[in-house]
């Protein structure tokens, strides 16, 4: 497990870190969201060792992490950072033998990476003529190719269709199924959402809110239902310690004041006519989000 507790970092009288902790557990994706500024990139800079930190700790397993362990992290940096005149087989052949593979070995890995990745007939393609979203394949392909311990990814979606997505997201799903730690940022919150088993909000340099995707759900959940009938819903209006949010016929969706009040309308609502559905509305990480950052 690789675990941040109170990483603080100031840049001139500035500070951008401040008690930044969490923990990226192996075997699970983590998502790491926040505004621009936010401190992200920051923080995984960090723990990367790439920046030094003011204070805290940065450990794997509870040890504190050496250039060794490093050796075993994987990075995508969000700008890009390869090479645009090599060929894309050839340059992660280079990156597999930088650390330590023999050419045969490395070759193979990266063959079957690119070919995972769905660049297998772009193997023999420079850098610079691939697509923008087919460079991004690419430069995940190079933080994969040593098989790491703890894969480190910043925005590693920007750029691709939906489709791209889909693979990628297989892939990186594929890793943590063999017990990687991964920890990856997004601005596409909806990804984030699908994909990520734990989730960390950061704004202003501090964590906001941290935890697994359901709990987190759960624990930012108002007392908000869902009602679909199929009679007209509009007496909801004129309910004790009801408020409507969105109203449509037999589709009413509404908060209300306590567990009680909802097991009241739900009697109601079955004393009224057929009911379809009746259940809590859980919010999406987008609301979430803009819940703990305001």
């Amino acid at each position: 497990m690789l675990e941040l507790t109170a990483i603080t970092k100031s840049y001139g009288g500035r500070r951008v870190l401040d008690d930044v902790g969490f923990r990226v557990a192996e075997g699970r994706l983590t998502g790491f969201v926040g505004g621009n500024g936010a401190g992200k990139t920051t923080t995984m800079r960090i723990v990367l060792g790439v920046l030094a930190r003011d204070g805290g700790e940065v450990t794997l397993n509870g040890t504190p992490v050496t250039a060794t362990d490093r050796r075993r992290f994987g990075y995508m940096p969000e700008e890009r950072g390869l090479y645009p005149r090599m060929r894309v087989l050839e340059h992660i052949v280079y990156l597999a033998r930088l650390h330590g593979f023999s050419k045969a070995d490395a070759t193979v890995r990266a063959t079957a990476l690119l070919d995972e990745l769905g660049l297998g007939e772009r193997l023999n393609d420079n850098i610079e003529t691939l697509s923008l979203g087919n460079q991004q394949r690419a430069q995940i392909a190079a933080a994969l190719v040593h098989d790491p311990q703890v894969l480190i990814l910043d925005e590693p979606f920007s750029g691709l269709d939906p489709l791209a997505v889909d693979v990628v997201a297989g892939v990186l799903q594929a890793r943590a199924a063999n017990g990687v730690a991964v920890l990856f940022s997004s601005h596409q919150l909806d990804v984030v959402e699908r994909l990520c088993d734990d989730l960390v909000i950061i704004a202003g340099g501090t964590i906001r809110a941290t935890g697994d995707r359901e709990s987190l759900r759960t624990q930012h959940s108002q007392r908000r239902f869902e009602l679909v009938s199929a009679g007209d819903a509009g007496w909801l209006r004129d309910e004790p310690g009801v408020e409507v949010v969105d109203f449509d016929g037999g589709y009413a969706l509404f908060d209300v004041d306590s567990d009680q009040t909802a097991q009241r309308v739900l009697r109601r609502a079955v004393d009224g006519g057929d009911v379809a559905s009746f259940a809590p509305r859980r919010p999406s990480l987008a609301q979430i989000f803009k819940e703990v950052i305001q």
